[in-house]
């Protein structure tokens, strides 16, 4: 019973959300950039430089095409990436949604590129967060 008991209780902390979720930034290489930021999913991280005033630009069709990394909780980001030099944290986007920052900078996607792509750094003053 006791064996049984300890297998349950081992099984409900295995299954928390906050113990499963995967870290919203990864380090990745790029042929061209070498180490950048990306999501769990392989999606290149961006900054933009317009927001270099560590404030939120980037709403309505800006945010369609440059999707901002958003997550439920400021507890899902780690104040630190294994292998990144800088401080990971969170910002409150106009509606009230969490947007992960790196260095207090928002970071993005851009919603036409797919998994290990960088097709758009130094565009209109977004950059590729190298690393």
């Amino acid at each position: 019973m006791r064996q049984l008991l300890l297998a349950a209780l081992a099984a409900l902390v295995l299954a928390s959300p906050a113990m499963a979720a995967a870290p919203p930034v990864i380090k990745q290489q790029d042929k061209q950039f070498g180490s950048i930021l990306a999501t769990a999913k392989h999606h290149a991280l961006y900054y933009w430089s317009v927001e270099k005033d560590f404030r939120v630009h980037c709403t309505g069709s800006c945010a369609r095409a440059w999707p901002p990394l958003l997550v439920r909780s400021a507890a899902l980001v780690p104040r630190h990436v294994a292998g990144v030099k800088g401080v990971f944290g969170v910002r409150r986007r106009p509606g009230g949604t969490l947007q992960v920052t790196y260095n207090r900078l928002g970071l993005y996607t851009y919603a036409d590129e797919g998994p290990n792509q960088v097709l758009c750094n130094n565009v209109n003053g977004w950059f590729v967060v190298r690393v």
